[in-house]
């Protein structure tokens, strides 16, 4: 009896020493919440007590970004440590198949000891979901957390919360929004209309300024039920042995940020916290620390592993920032943003913290363009409204307008991107230098989403995009983007390349080709009439389609109507997609509606087709019914 005491005795040491050895990790993510809005970064008009307190005795970073600008995208890179567009799901809610050698990093923890839970939203954009999360985590649930462990062991919590979400910024109705925010925020908690300094890109009227107060009220919210979490963890005696990552999914979800490949759409808050038994692992020391250290998404996956002292796969590019192994610092990173819900977009960035430069793929689409749960907010409905009315001052009105092919912003002399430097000689240097460091990237990479999502789709029902890239034969990357490359840029040498390439064997290299040309001013391409219509019936439906959307903006051309109506009631959900997006902004694309509206009465039709369709309509100011939204 003696014997097993001791021996009991001496296991529970060992569980404890292993407790001390590996620490706890919480992680708290918030949603659509950029670093402008929060008391630590600078904003005296903030009310976050909680988020000021973390960031006063650990580390804020004021160069962390997500490598996406709406969730889903940026929760595949969270998850897995490998960039969207290595992965194949930059574009929102995609699912493609990814290949069964990666898995979300939590299971590496689980391999290495750890009890790893997460509460509870997912939306990791990936094929087989439960599966997927099945391995990634112990549980995965709305009740889920460090208590169900057993004793002695580490665990990896994550705490997710939606009340800065922009269904409660901008999307509910505004009831919905009063009963869900501002009823559970106490009277002395609640900023009013006129308690804050509205970003200039808006206007600054009493009807936007009450639409724009729910950010502060749902961050306040926010800050709240995170201080709640901590308040728990204090209170099960594990506040001293944890180390607390609380930061933001991407920027911010008001119009102009989310699903926008600017810096505000990817720059985020972000804080960590060690206790006083662990800071020793921080590389940055501890309390009210401000970092400039530039960091992504990507670095997280295995920067939590080290921490857990699990073995980091050999998939995951990002550095490690914690810990032995640590990785020296960047000087600069490359950012990503495609498609929204049924938005379509195509943006690569770069940053180095004060400068960030921009390729627009699709700038004939502009900042605010139309994406359905966005348009059923008050505020965008207001935006569009005041811009009607010409309202709108130029910085303003530029949200409704073409974008120019890139966009360089100084954030040091600029944090609302205000004023584009590309032409700006004293800047020419640097946006050499960053044009440089893209090509580089995409093309080491080999960016996958070059390929049309219809593309994807095929390529996802016998291999996965990661592993596809990586097949020169069957992706001749370099010479797709060569194509890609001259895509948005205007003018007449432009235009006769492009031209030329409408031939090409490759018909990806075709697909850009057209997809060029819908950038150009129209003007440029009347002489060459003859040959566009000439291949308006391409064999691959995706270049079809953008050269049929060329030829009717251009020439209004009745075989490219004729087509174009085809392709719209395509079984393909990507093909009709493309098509309608193509249109929404189309010059007299009246010849369209009853197409349109034949389509939307179909009971069956696929979500962001749907969504497409109700913005085909707005955007010719018809009314419609908004009762449908999703989050």
């Amino acid at each position: 009896m003696k014997f097993l005491k001791l021996l009991m005795l001496l296991l529970c040491i060992q569980q404890f020493a292993f407790a001390q050895k590996k620490p706890n990790i919480l992680w708290i993510t918030y949603e659509d919440t950029s670093p402008q809005f929060i008391g630590c970064y600078g904003n005296k008009d903030a009310k976050t007590p909680v988020l000021d307190k973390l960031a006063a005795e650990g580390i804020r970073f004021t160069n962390a970004f997500s490598t996406g600008t709406v969730c889903s995208p940026s929760r595949s890179t969270l998850i897995t440590g490998v960039r969207t567009f290595e992965m194949g799901t930059g574009n929102h809610r995609s699912n493609y198949k990814i290949p069964d050698f990666i898995h979300g990093f939590p299971y590496y923890m689980q391999k290495a000891g750890y009890y790893t839970t997460n509460n509870s939203k997912t939306d990791y954009n990936v094929a087989n979901p439960k599966e997927f999360i099945k391995q990634a985590w112990d549980e995965s649930s709305g009740k889920a957390g460090w208590w169900n462990r057993k004793p002695g062991q580490p665990f990896f919590a994550v705490f997710n919360y939606m009340d800065s979400h922009q269904s409660r910024t901008m999307t509910f109705p505004y009831p919905k929004y009063i009963s869900s925010v501002i009823n559970e925020l106490p009277e002395a908690d609640r900023i009013g209309e006129n308690d804050f300094a509205m970003p200039p890109f808006y206007k600054d009227s009493p009807e936007m300024r009450k639409q724009f107060a729910r950010v502060y009220n749902s961050i306040k919210l926010t800050d709240n039920k995170i201080g709640e979490l901590l308040q728990k963890l204090k209170d099960d005696n594990l506040l001293d042995s944890t180390i607390v990552f609380c930061f933001a999914d991407h920027g911010e979800g008001m119009p102009r940020g989310k699903t926008n490949g600017i810096d505000y759409g990817y720059r985020v808050p972000f804080i960590a916290w060690f206790p006083s038994m662990y800071k020793n692992l921080s590389p940055w020391k501890t309390g009210g620390i401000v970092t400039d250290e530039l960091i992504d998404f990507e670095d997280l996956a295995p920067s939590m592993l080290a921490l857990a002292g699990a073995d980091v796969p050999k998939y995951m590019e990002g550095r490690v920032l914690i810990g032995a192994k640590r990785a020296k610092p960047v000087d600069h990173l490359i950012l990503s943003s495609d498609r929204s819900d049924n938005g379509v977009d195509m943006v690569r960035s770069v940053t180095n913290g004060n400068l960030i430069y921009s390729r627009n793929y699709y700038p004939f689409i502009n900042e605010a363009r139309y994406i359905n749960y966005m348009e059923i907010g008050d505020i965008k409905k207001q935006m569009r409204k005041d811009f009607a009315e010409g309202k709108l001052n130029p910085l303003q009105k530029s949200l409704f307008e073409d974008r120019p092919t890139e966009f360089l912003f100084d954030l040091s002399k600029d944090v609302w991107e205000t004023r584009n430097l590309v032409n700006d000689i004293a800047y020419a240097t640097a946006l050499q230098k960053m044009r440089k460091q893209l090509d580089d990237k995409l093309k080491a990479s080999k960016d996958i989403m070059f390929l049309p999502e219809y593309e994807l789709a095929q390529i996802s029902k016998t291999t996965s995009p990661y592993l596809y890239r990586l097949d020169n034969p069957k992706y001749p990357f370099d010479k797709i983007y060569a194509a890609a490359s001259l895509a948005g840029k205007r003018g007449a040498p432009i235009v006769k390349q492009q031209i030329g390439l409408l031939s090409n064997d490759n018909k990806i290299v075709r697909y850009w080709a057209a997809l060029g040309l819908r950038s150009q001013p129209f003007n440029l391409l009347q002489p060459y009439k003859k040959q566009i219509l000439a291949n308006l019936n391409d064999n691959y439906p995706p270049a079809q389609s953008t050269l049929c959307a060329v030829a009717y903006a251009a020439f209004k051309d009745t075989q490219a109507e004729s087509n174009l109506k085809k392709l719209i009631k395509s079984d393909n959900e990507l093909l009709a997609l493309m098509t309608i997006n193509y249109l929404i902004y189309t010059p007299n694309r009246e010849v369209f509606l009853s197409t349109i509206q034949g389509l939307l009465s179909n009971k069956k039709l696929a979500y962001n087709v749907q969504s497409a369709g109700r913005d085909f309509l707005r955007s010719l100011d018809i009314h419609i019914d908004e009762s449908e939204s999703s989050e």
